[in-house]
């Protein structure tokens, strides 16, 4: 295998790059990022990978969850409070549910570019591109919006530095302190079916603290706040290769525009660009695998992306539908199985479930999501591996994008709050419900 440089990537074939009608304009957007600092450091990248491997272990459990593409208007106090404050709901319910630490990663500060099908769109016999996210081009439908536009990198480093350092500030802050649980509420809560089970969890996480710091003498200080992490579908290699850095401590490079890169499932090609580009950098990293994974493509990816089995390495993020995940995950996991390698799973029980109304509006049936997690978690069990994560598009707005849940959100209901540009996501009542649904099963495998 070729020697790897933050540039290798670019003699492959690289799928889903958009077109730029100026080079010129794009390189001098590039080299004014390659100058800025960087969004995060190696060593947080570092301890991402070893709560990981503890995850992969079975110690851990891994929350991952944020919007299906971010947009810059996105990059508001409101909307970045909600959606840490669901994902602190969540990681608290799965916590009391598992009996055991989550790993929080949001799908935010850096979730502005989008894999698409096809390249062109056209409505009324007009005939544009497609919109590939705020970090590309622009979602309303004229010339001018959907040119991809080379200042849009710039603007979505600044975005992403902005939303990171909110996140930072709430989380260092006080926010997240596990003491005060209650911050983390919202309007919603008192009117949810959800209420008073989610506050009896509050109770008990309360005397929980109560009992280790009176009782085993731990230090106040050392429960305030948790660890938070970024993660992002690095699609847009020449703007990823802008933020990969080299470590002076140890020489190993980077991709620091955020703590957890993954690879779509539309640029896993063991022969691709984005492959190339992953295998070089440290960071851990994730894969999607779906329905069109073979055991074979899957163990040639282990050995290009995962080859000296690094403990928290590689996660694999399955999505195949309520109606395929029988079928199509035992495979891919004795494929693992037999490479020798270790990987933590992770369910996305989002994508494979989306389908469109009879309005050709895109949503999502919460039985099915729901229907999906049930399934990878029995499947994982029956097959002696293990479920160690989760990973779901979700908002802490109250929006209308998905149905189901315990409000019965329907078809109806979609118009009323539908925003998203891309994916449906779920709401925060729905996600917090999830989180519970999801906290009830493991607990019952744990007993088993």
């Amino acid at each position: 295998m070729k020697e790897w440089t933050p540039a290798s990537w670019r003699s492959k074939p690289a799928l889903q790059q958009p077109s730029y009608p100026s080079p010129s304009e794009l390189e001098a957007a590039l080299a004014e990022l390659s100058r800025m600092p960087p969004l995060v450091s190696p060593w947080e990248a570092d301890e991402l990978r070893t709560q990981l491997a503890q995850a992969a272990e079975g110690r851990r459990f891994l929350l991952e969850g944020g919007d299906c593409a971010e947009r810059f208007a996105d990059c508001d106090p409101t909307i970045i409070t909600d959606k840490l404050r669901i994902l602190l709901q969540m990681s608290l319910v799965l916590v009391h549910g598992a009996s055991k630490p989550v790993i929080r990663v949001g799908r935010f500060a850096g979730q502005y570019a989008k894999p698409r099908t096809e390249d062109f769109e056209t409505r009324d016999g007009v005939t544009l591109p497609s919109y590939r996210g705020d970090l590309v081009n622009r979602p309303g439908f004229t010339p001018e919006d959907r040119m991809p536009d080379p200042q849009l990198l710039l603007r979505a480093h600044g975005r992403a530095a902005l939303t990171l350092n909110y996140i930072r500030s709430l989380v260092k802050g006080g926010f997240a302190d596990l003491h005060h649980p209650e911050y983390w509420e919202m309007d919603w809560i008192a009117h949810s079916p959800l209420a008073a089970d989610y506050r009896r969890i509050l109770q008990s996480v309360s005397e929980a603290l109560s009992f280790l710091e009176n009782v085993l003498g731990i230090r106040a200080g050392e429960l305030q706040s948790v660890d938070f992490f970024t993660a992002h579908e690095a699609l847009h290699l020449s703007y990823e290769q802008t933020q990969t850095r080299q470590d002076p401590r140890t020489g190993a490079w980077y991709d620091l525009s955020a703590h957890f890169p993954w690879i779509g499932m539309r640029t896993s090609d063991p022969d691709g660009a984005h492959v190339e580009f992953f295998r070089g950098i440290s960071n851990p990293i994730a894969l999607k695998v779906g329905p069109a994974m073979t055991p074979e493509t899957l163990q040639r990816l282990l050995d290009i992306l995962h080859p000296h089995n690094q403990p928290g390495r590689l996660t694999l993020i399955h999505r195949f539908g309520v109606n395929r995940i029988e079928q199509c995950l035992p495979p891919l996991i004795g494929a693992v199985r037999a490479s020798g390698k270790t990987v933590l799973w992770c369910s996305d029980p989002m994508h494979g479930n989306t389908r469109l109304t009879e309005q050709g509006l895109k949503t999502r049936r919460f039985e099915d999501i729901l229907g999906e997690l049930e399934r990878a978690f029995d499947i994982h069990a029956a097959l002696g591996s293990r479920l160690g994560g989760v990973h779901f598009e979700l908002t802490g707005e109250n929006v209308t994008e998905c149905i189901g849940g315990a409000r019965g959100l329907s078809e109806q209901d979609l118009h009323r709050a539908y925003k998203s540009e891309v994916d449906p996501r779920l709401n925060g009542e729905q996600a917090l419900e999830m989180a519970m649904l999801i906290a009830r099963k493991m607990a019952a495998l744990n007993r088993k």
